[in-house]
This record gives C-alpha cells, sequence and structure tokens, in this order.
C-alpha cells in the first residue's frame, strides 16, 4: 500500500521545511510514503529546500497556474507514481500532519473513497469571527447544493483512493475543494469527514483575499459547477420561470381584451410574446446540454477504464 502525499506550493520557502519536518515518517497500513512536491511557478528558494530535504519528486508549473491547476497536476503525478492512496496537504503548515493517519484510515478501511478534514472553526484563534461565521455559512450552502454531508466543505486537507482520484475532473481555476465535493456525490462516491487539529496561522492565506472577494468568487464556482453537473436543471429551472411569467402576463391582457381595454394594454402582449420565446429557448438549451452532459460522462467512464488498464 504506497501513500504519496502532495504539497502544492507556490513562495513556501519560509513554510516548507516546518511542513515537511511535521509528516509522519511511517503510518499503520501503509508500507511506503513518498512525498510529490507541485512547485506552481515559484520563484524563491521552495525548490531547492525541499530537493535538500529529500521530497521523492518534484513537478513544477512555469509560471503560476493557481491552487486548482496545482491540485490536478499534483493528482495525476501521484497517480503516475503509483499511488493507493493521495494526501493533499498545504505547504503553509495549516493542518497537523501527524492526522494524515486518521484522515486515511477510512479508506484503508474501504469505508470511504474520499476523507475531509474537518477543522475545528470555533476554536481556531486567528479566525475572525466573520470568517467562521462565512465559513460555517458557506459550509451549509454546498450540503444543500451538492447533497453531502460534508462539514467543511473549503478544508484543503484530502485523502483520496486511487479509483477517486482517476475519477476527478476539477475546470475551475480557483479551487478545487468545491467542485470535487460536488463530483464525488454524484459519481457516488463516498466521502467521509474526519476531524483534525489546525497548527498556528505562519503566514496569511493567499487564497482568501478578504471575506467579500472569497464570498463572492465561492458563488460563482459553485453556479459554475451546478451548471456543470445539473445543468438540465438550471436551464429548465429560469425555462419554467419565464414561461410562469409570460402566462401570467398573458392572462392579464386577455382579461383587458375581454373587458374591452386590450389596446391600452398592448405592451402587455409585447413582453408576453418576448418571455415565451425566452422560455422557449432556456428549454432548448435545457436539452441540449443534458446531451452534452451525458457526452461528458460517456467520456469521463472512457478516461477510468483506460486509467486501469
Amino acid at each position: 500500500m504506497k501513500l504519496v502525499i502532495q504539497i502544492p506550493c507556490y513562495n513556501e520557502e519560509q513554510t516548507i521545511l516546518t511542513t515537511l519536518n511535521a509528516i509522519p515518517k511511517s503510518i499503520c497500513g501503509v508500507d511506503s510514503i513518498e512525498i510529490l512536491i507541485v512547485d506552481d511557478g515559484s520563484c524563491d528558494k521552495t525548490v531547492d529546500l525541499a530537493k535538500s530535504w529529500g521530497v521523492n519528486k518534484v513537478v513544477s508549473h512555469k509560471r503560476n497556474l493557481g491552487l486548482a491547476r496545482a491540485f490536478s497536476t499534483g493528482l495525476n503525478e501521484a497517480l503516475n507514481m503509483g499511488a493507493d492512496i493521495i494526501v493533499n496537504l498545504d505547504a503553509d503548515n495549516q493542518y497537523c500532519a501527524l492526522d494524515i493517519e486518521k484522515l486515511i484510515k477510512p479508506i484503508l478501511d474501504k469505508t470511504a473513497d474520499m476523507a475531509i478534514g474537518t477543522r475545528p472553526i470555533d476554536k481556531i484563534k486567528h479566525f475572525s469571527l466573520s470568517k467562521k461565521f462565512f465559513q460555517k455559512l458557506g459550509s451549509s450552502v454546498m450540503r444543500k447544493v451538492s447533497g453531502s454531508n460534508v462539514e467543511d466543505a473549503p478544508s484543503g486537507f484530502r485523502a483520496f483512493s486511487s479509483h477517486c482520484a482517476k475519477s476527478l475532473n476539477v475546470f475551475d481555476n480557483y479551487t478545487y475543494t468545491l467542485e470535487t465535493i460536488i463530483q464525488a456525490q454524484k459519481k457516488g462516491l463516498k466521502i467521509e469527514c474526519i476531524p483534525i487539529r489546525v497548527n498556528e496561522d505562519l503566514r496569511a492565506s493567499r487564497l482568501v483575499k478578504n471575506n467579500f472577494s472569497y464570498i463572492l468568487r465561492s458563488i460563482i464556482t459553485m453556479v459554475r459547477i451546478f451548471i456543470i453537473y445539473r445543468p438540465f436543471r438550471f436551464f429548465a429551472f429560469f425555462a419554467l420561470l419565464l414561461f410562469a411569467c409570460a402566462f401570467v402576463i398573458g392572462l392579464r391582457f386577455i382579461y383587458y381584451y375581454l373587458m374591452g381595454d386590450g389596446q391600452g394594454h398592448i405592451q402587455s402582449l409585447i413582453l408576453c410574446a418576448i418571455l415565451f420565446i425566452l422560455s422557449f429557448h432556456c428549454g432548448l438549451l435545457a436539452l441540449i446540454s443534458d446531451l452534452l452532459a451525458i457526452n461528458r460522462k460517456l467520456l469521463e467512464d472512457i478516461q477510468i477504464k483506460l486509467s486501469n488498464k
């Protein structure tokens, strides 16, 4: 049983050694542990320090592509290294690396395909009250959107079985945390939440510039993911909404027309026609996007079958 710990890095020379030194040397049920550094275009000494420490492999992007792309590169490279289990660990030493053993246990026991570390949000001292509130609110919304029971959706401390890693395709460039939850849920993969510990804050988050920016980008990400994975429901909702509005406005015009006042409400008839046309087009988009979604699922099935050969 091989465990590959992937660490996405972008200019982490101040924290990378602390993170690497905290990783356990052996874990019960694991035969070998290898460490993969995903260098996302660093221009400091991150890679040199990691190599001098003795990591097993370093894969680099020529320029900074963002956390989501670094995560995807790490998954693919870890699979190429023959990983049975992959753990994603942040380079800023935010998560307690000793909890890797707890995190991978559900995968070792074959009770889960993905394990997500749940942080004790209320007890994290360097989180402001507003950040704690929005973290909980975001996870709550994510549970409703995805239909999962994930308690800490933004947590990047995660473990994946090789089968789960082969099944995931990240399209978003901002973050992988939300998209992978929805994908796993849609594909029938079992997700388990594991309580984990966190360390003292060594640097400010680069992903969360401020609460407003993070909330806005998270909403855009969730809407985009919803369109990708539930396109028929998305466009059908707007088709029915527009149809209902057109129907009501049309009834209003008919009422005034029968009352002999139709000439004064001709604009309602025009608006009704426009809304009916928009409703029809949204309905077509729902059907076309559903066919495209079926095609995407077939391509993903082919991808998994090819990767298993």
